[in-house]
């Protein structure tokens, strides 16, 4: 009787290669694959820095991994598709005055998208990566699901995903906590050391995003005015692509009170300045959305819209407006709501769909 075939993404961490353990003990024939995204891995240059440092895809870890389970591996080098889909849309979004989510795209256009192609192109039934999510299934349907770890759980990043892919979908980590994942992985004899996790952009390796945006579009450095909610000018800025709703550090404003980043105006070149008291919003609007579940799209229906990974889902009622957007009436206000970042829906630990935020009311 034959094995299970799955496809593996292997970005060389310690989600992914524990997932690769998972998936050989349970049977499955795993084929490992690195989707090569950003810098390409030059022996020479790598040999002089730790791996974590080594961009997003530490080839090296993940080929040390597939060796030591005897499985196959292969690089494909994404980083034509990696830069149409996910820095030019990064650098678009902030030049435009929005904050946009890399990690979001990146799954939904290269990574999980990229696994499927590739499976298909090799007959291969299932991909799997080191997400911690998990697929489940509600009357007869596969659903997506947050990780049984609520401190790592990753389904935020992965609201995008396409519904006619989630029958194939493995997350082998999804209903671990990470604890149990680094023990896991001293089997592997992975460096732990090295392995600490990057909090960072994969591409933005040194500095800060602001650094990148500078030498990827040195136009960005367009001064303009900061001015108050009435509109009297406080002060001059460096460009609108370097500031973020929520925003303190770095204004350079004196005032006798601490002034946060309200808003960014691109129509005016002009960057709205105020006190956190007046950062909070009831109200937003979501467009560009992706549905995984029909009853998202209910009138009035109740969901718990989170707004950052880093921050809980809190309860809301979203309505249709527009053809392709939702009102979204949050039951607390929120503070520092930011035009391109994702809302995405939940219903429990089900991911219902979400969207990307596009204005406050």
């Amino acid at each position: 009787m034959s094995r299970p075939t799955v496809l593996l993404g292997m970005s060389g961490g310690v989600d992914s290669s524990v997932a690769a353990l998972l998936l050989v003990r349970q049977g499955y024939d795993v084929h490992g694959v690195t989707l090569q995204v950003w810098e390409h891995e030059d022996e020479t240059v790598a040999a002089s820095k730790r791996w974590e440092e080594r961009g997003c895809c530490k080839v090296g870890i993940a080929r040390y991994v597939a060796q030591k389970l005897n499985i196959p591996h292969e690089v494909v080098d994404s980083r034509e598709q990696f830069r149409a889909a996910v820095i030019d849309d990064f650098v678009s979004g902030y030049a435009s005055g929005t904050t946009p989510n890399p990690c979001v795209r990146c799954n939904e256009r290269v990574k999980l998208r990229q696994l499927i192609e590739l499976a298909d192109a090799k007959g291969i039934a299932y991909i799997a990566t080191g997400h911690y999510a998990q697929i489940g299934t509600a009357q007869g349907q596969p659903i997506l699901r947050r990780g049984a770890d609520p401190r790592k759980d990753q389904s935020y990043f992965l609201y995008r995903i396409q519904r006619s892919w989630m029958p194939r979908l493995l997350f082998p980590v999804g209903m671990m906590n990470k604890t149990t994942v680094w023990e896991q992985s001293e089997e592997l004899g992975l460096p732990t050391e090295e392995l600490r996790e990057s909090q960072e952009i994969c591409f933005v390796s040194t500095g800060d995003y602001r650094t990148f945006l500078q030498t990827e579009i040195p136009s960005a450095n367009n001064p303009g005015l900061f001015v108050d909610q009435e509109g009297k000018p406080l002060g001059s800025h460096q460009g609108i692509a370097f500031y973020t709703p929520g925003q303190r550090r770095g204004l350079g404003v004196s005032s006798n009170q601490r002034l946060y980043v309200q808003r960014v105006q691109p129509e005016t070149n002009t960057v709205v300045l105020g006190p956190n008291e007046a950062l909070v919003s009831s109200v937003c609007t979501v467009s560009d959305l992706n549905v995984l579940e029909p009853t998202l799209l209910n009138n009035s229906a109740p969901v718990e819209a989170k707004l950052r990974y880093a921050t809980p889902a809190t309860p809301a009622t979203i309505q249709t407006s527009n053809p392709g957007s939702l009102t979204v009436q949050f039951q607390t206000p929120q503070r520092a709501i930011s035009p391109g970042q994702s809302a995405v829906f939940y219903r429990g630990d089900q991911v219902l769909g979400g969207g990307i935020i596009q204005a406050l009311s």
